[in-house]
């Protein structure tokens, strides 16, 4: 299976993007489709030797709609065109505009027997009806073929009914029109277009400014010389030099020089990370200091800004599962409103007796009925807070991947945390050193001898602490490594052991206990078969984990504490950062037991880790959150991302998540309100088509203000 994106255009509300996902379902070769009205995209996985991109490119354009090549292009030339069509219909209109005022409270003035001549308002109506409007007819039309009805459907029959009712009234000689409701409905909706057109583009600015970190061009070493290369040319293999100030244009590793590389837009942290030979560079991060050269090794979507960007994108198109019950509301939304309206027609009209007057309300109030029920709002909550939102978090280094973990994260009544690399640093470091025989210096000196060809990482840990007290390290001679015992080597002429001794004096036993309590690895140093030194090793906490444990439980959220390391390892641990619940000497095949069985006592389970061995728990858990320091498995296996690693990070996503859903849930509340109190003010003919046009036309600017909103929210 593979997925793509395609961007679409042509759609106008949110039914349309459900015709487009309904046709794209029906193709076969594709698994799923999942089309987003605010993002204007459909996410669509799919089997290549079944189906191509070409074949639904064709389905999408047989649906009324078209696959767009550059979405921001067709963005801008959309808005363009909204802005002309309605500059010339307000313009069309403006007589209109002008007789309001007038026809309610001077209604005897001079201008009124000008811009109330029937076949002015015709002319002027029918420019705008048939010329500016001719959008939503094409629109309707497809919508139909495709057996749906859309927001075009509902602007097409309730401007089409006063346009026709009042040239039936000219051509009879009756003085009642409705050509001002006509026009102005139309100009009206065109205005709530516009701006619904700028706000969406507001509202995925986040997705482009990433696009944007990546610089254009690049210079490459060729043959010695400096060439300027678009970065859509560089290949694996070519040399790249940035120089101070200069943006990453693609993944890569250091060949030479070194620099503080700013990295913020992948985890979030502010202060540059010092880079040297070998080390990692990403595309999108900023030179900050020196000069340096580096292989390719990513382009194009291999890099690590598109997996992100994809990550967001794919964020921003899923659905939670308040968004599926609305689309369920939605389906049948538009056959309710047209029936609505038939409804209030027939009623007002047999009410007030049936005669022309009867008939003159009538037809207002059923047009105000079908102009005011726009779907578009209803259709607009959920995606553009998941935009808003997504992007946010992205641009703290928090990748959201699934909806449905933002609807779950608020929910969460149990945090399971991997201990190392999770709580702690990950990397054992010396924390304690205790001299039994001989100088400090002498005792560091043959213990980072003996442990520089180790690779066992308590073993590297003793050489890094070791070799820096001792300064320079002999060479050693010998060295053989003894799986779950320790190193031996011969350094200085002398026979050097560091490790765990099979005998060991009742004061040295002791010492090793004490150290050992406080779950630390110990390490004794044996030279010729005499003790010479105690090294004792800790994984540390990080240093901001005490205060995430914190913040987790301030939200209501209980730790819990998952390991294979032994209980006493755990306990101090745990102790140190203020977490009560521990699960230690955990096999990493029975973590995923334990967060199977935490759910069924009915908690809401997040899982939090970074290892290999965590993929199956981050994916068994109600919310699986990697650490972007880990392992890419589980990065994959999990629903959110923390690029950083910090746990602080962690609960600023799970608040995050809880104020995405408070604004879907806001602006739903809203969506429905306007239509639960509108329609009935419509239909009892306490709406003109003309305010009800201007309800609709700002109801989705204001669910689309409300997501912009949480901009104002810092992380």
């Amino acid at each position: 299976m593979k997925d793509v994106n395609l961007e679409i255009g042509g759609m106008h509300c949110v039914m349309c993007a459900a015709a487009v996902e309904r046709a794209l379902n029906k193709m076969d070769g594709v698994e799923s489709a999942s089309v987003s009205y605010a993002s204007e995209s459909a996410c669509v996985l799919f089997d290549e030797t079944r189906v191509s991109v070409k074949d639904m490119a064709k389905c999408v354009k047989k649906a009324g709609y078209q696959v767009l090549e550059d979405r921001a292009a067709a963005q801008k030339k959309e808005f363009r065109s909204l802005l002309i069509s309605f500059l010339v219909s307000l313009l069309i209109s403006l007589p209109f505009f002008i007789m309001m005022p007038f026809m309610f409270f001077w209604p005897d003035a001079t201008i009124m027997s000008v811009l109330h001549n029937g076949w002015l308002q015709f002319t002027l109506a029918t420019l705008v009806q048939f010329g500016i409007g001719w959008r939503f007819f094409v629109g309707a039309w497809a919508s139909i073929r495709a057996k749906s009805a859309n927001m075009d459907v509902l602007v097409s029959l309730g401007t089409l009914s006063a346009y026709f009712y009042s040239l039936y009234n000219l051509l009879t000689g009756s003085h009642v029109y409705y050509f001002e409701a006509s026009a102005m409905v139309i100009t009206l909706v065109l205005l709530g277009k516009l701006f619904e057109s700028r706000a969406k583009a507001h509202a995925n600015e986040a997705v482009d400014s990433l696009l944007r970190l990546q610089p254009k061009m690049a210079t490459v070493l060729r043959e010695g010389q400096e060439v300027q290369v678009p970065t859509g040319e560089l290949q694996p293999g070519d040399v790249v030099l940035v120089r101070p100030g200069e943006g990453v244009a693609v993944d890569g590793e250091i060949l030479e020089g070194e620099s503080a590389v700013d990295e913020s837009m992948l985890t979030g942290e502010s202060v540059p990370v010092h880079k040297t030979p070998g080390d990692t560079v990403y595309a999108g991060t900023v030179n900050r200091e020196g000069a340096f050269q580096f292989t390719v090794r990513g382009v194009g979507q291999d890099t690590m800004l598109s997996s992100i960007v994809k990550m967001v994108r794919g964020a921003q198109e899923s659905k939670p599962p308040i968004q599926k019950l609305v689309d369920k509301v939605a389906a049948v939304f538009v056959p309710t409103i047209l029936g609505i309206a038939v409804l209030t027609f027939i009623i007002t009209l047999l009410s007030l007796g049936g005669d022309t007057n009867a008939l003159n309300t009538a037809v207002s109030h059923g047009v105000a009925v079908l102009v005011i029920a726009c779907p578009c709002a209803l259709g607009l909550a959920t995606p553009t807070a998941l935009m808003v939102g997504a992007g946010m978090a992205a641009e703290s280094g928090i990748l959201i991947k699934d909806a449905d973990a933002m609807q779950t994260a608020g929910k969460i009544t149990r945090m399971v945390l991997d201990k190392t690399g999770t709580i702690t640093k990950g990397a054992p470091e010396v924390t304690d050193l205790v001299v039994l025989s001989g100088t400090r210096e002498e005792a560091c000196r043959l213990a980072a001898a003996a442990e520089q060809p180790s690779e066992h990482p308590v073993g590297q840990a003793v050489y890094r602490y070791a070799s820096g007290v001792c300064g320079e390290v002999p060479s050693a001679e010998a060295f053989e490594a003894k799986p779950g015992k320790g190193v031996s080597a011969q350094v200085e002429g002398r026979s050097v052991f560091v490790g765990t001794p099979e005998e060991l004096s009742a004061t040295l036993a002791e010492t090793v206990e004490n150290l050992e309590k406080q779950g630390k690895t110990v390490m004794v140093l044996l030279a010729d078969g005499e003790p010479l030194a105690v090294f004792a090793a800790a994984d540390q906490v990080k240093e901001d984990s005490a205060a995430a444990i914190a913040k987790m439980k301030a939200l209501g959220i209980q730790p819990v504490m998952l390991t294979g390391d032994n209980e006493a390892t755990a306990r101090a641990v745990a102790a140190q950062v203020g977490i009560e619940t521990v699960l230690a000497r955990v096999m990493p095949w029975e973590k995923q037991e334990k967060v199977a069985s935490l759910k069924e006592e009915g908690q809401t389970v997040a899982m939090v880790g970074d290892g290999a061995n965590d993929a199956p728990a981050l994916a068994a858990a109600d919310v699986g959150i990697g650490l972007g320091t880990g392992t890419d498995v589980a990065a994959q296996a999990s629903d959110l991302v923390v690029m950083s690693g910090s746990l602080l990070d962690v609960v600023k996503a799970i608040t995050l998540s809880g104020k995405i859903m408070r604004k879907i849930r806001q602006n739903l509340f809203w969506a429905f309100i306007y239509n639960t109190i509108g329609v009935p003010l419509a239909a009892f003919g306490l709406l003109s088509p003309v305010l009800a046009g201007t309800a609709m036309a700002f109801s989705s600017v204001s669910v689309v203000t409300n997501s912009l909103l949480l901009k104002l929210h810092k992380l």
